[in-house]
């Protein structure tokens, strides 16, 4: 009987990996712990299709990577900005997914690139907000903008900003009463001169600043609202704030390469993805917004009513969110240089 049961087992197993060889692969290009691991692994024992994951921590190293001759990769995940870029470039694929049934879920105020407004190419993926996540129990009150933010820092505390050219330059541009996509030179050297005069207050720039505000090392840094998903941890000290300022709005779309190796799997993926439980899960592990509607709708009230994660309206009309610049993308790369370089 055991001997049976074994071999009923080996033969399930023998099963479900010859099912995943025979119906391919999937290899998707992401921003680093952006999508639940829980539906990687659903998509593949409902579809038998094996999915692998690299990641990236910024639009401009995917893109970088591409352009140097990286290949095998069918699904990637820019922001809307590079979104644009890279149908400028002709990476993308046309995919009609704004065809297929479930895009009725997607809310069109989310078709924000201009290069697809009607969502032929990419699939509107999540959202959210760039704030400040803070660990209450090392600030002397709560952070509630980004002059509070530097405060802690003059009284000591340890701050950190992200070291993303377009997110920095765009939190002074905010503060400074400028649009993030400002062309001026004159406001670009208003909002690096704005940053210099503060770098000395800045205790390093980097991605990879969760933990050390989760174990009190900094007080504060300049962070996604995935934060909210270290601070379900620990409530009571670790907070996430979109600054009275304003702050950044990020959208990132789901798009296939033309170069990808597996587009029939990539269109399923994104089908996939367009079911409301499944766009729902995501948000749960994630703790971002959705561009689905329906998806919304099943969230538990602690996420669905939570402001940091859905806005209220007037909250929503002080955030930017960035567009392609195109060739006066090289200001920015020269006041971000000026602004790196200086001691």
């Amino acid at each position: 009987m055991l001997l049976n049961n074994l071999r009923a087992v080996f033969v399930a197993v023998w099963f479900v990996a010859s099912a995943a060889q025979a119906n391919g692969e999937l290899h998707l290009y992401n921003w680093g712990n952006y999508i639940n691991p829980q539906i990687l692994g659903r998509f593949t024992e409902e579809s038998g299709i094996k999915v692998s994951l690299d990641v990236y921590g910024s639009n401009e190293e995917m893109l970088a990577k591409l352009q140097a001759g990286a290949t095998g990769y069918d699904l990637v995940f820019p922001s809307v900005h590079m979104h644009d870029s890279m149908a400028a470039l002709g990476l993308l694929e046309k995919t009609h997914i704004n065809q297929s049934e479930g895009f009725k879920n997607i809310d069109t105020a989310f078709l924000r690139a201009k290069s697809d407004p009607k969502g032929e190419y990419c699939l509107p993926y999540a959202w959210g907000t760039v704030g400040i996540f803070y660990n209450k129990s090392q600030v002397s009150k709560p952070i509630e903008s980004w002059a509070d933010f530097f405060a802690e820092a003059r009284s000591g505390k340890k701050v950190i900003l992200l070291d993303d050219m377009r997110e920095t330059l765009g939190l002074a541009l905010i503060v400074n009463g400028k649009s993030v996509n400002s062309e001026n030179p004159d406001d670009l050297k208003q909002a690096t001169d704005w940053l210099l005069a503060r770098k000395s207050l800045v205790s390093a720039f980097s991605y990879d600043s969760q933990t050390l505000v989760m174990s009190g090392d900094v007080a504060a840094a300049h962070f996604f609202v995935g934060a909210l998903m270290y601070a379900k941890s620990d409530p009571d000290n670790l907070f996430y704030v979109i600054p009275k300022e304003g702050a950044t709005l990020y959208q990132e779309d789901m798009c296939m390469l033309k170069s990808a190796p597996n587009k029939e799997n990539a269109k399923r993926f994104m089908e996939f993805f367009l079911r409301p439980e499944i766009a729902a899960m995501n948000v749960v592990q994630q703790m971002n917004g959705t561009p689905n509607r329906e998806a919304v709708k099943l969230l538990p009230p602690e996420l669905r009513d939570n402001p940091q994660i859905n806005p209220p309206p007037e909250v929503m009309a002080r955030l930017q969110i960035f567009e392609d610049l195109g060739r006066a993308l090289r200001q920015y790369d020269r006041a971000w240089t000026r602004f790196r370089s200086a001691d």
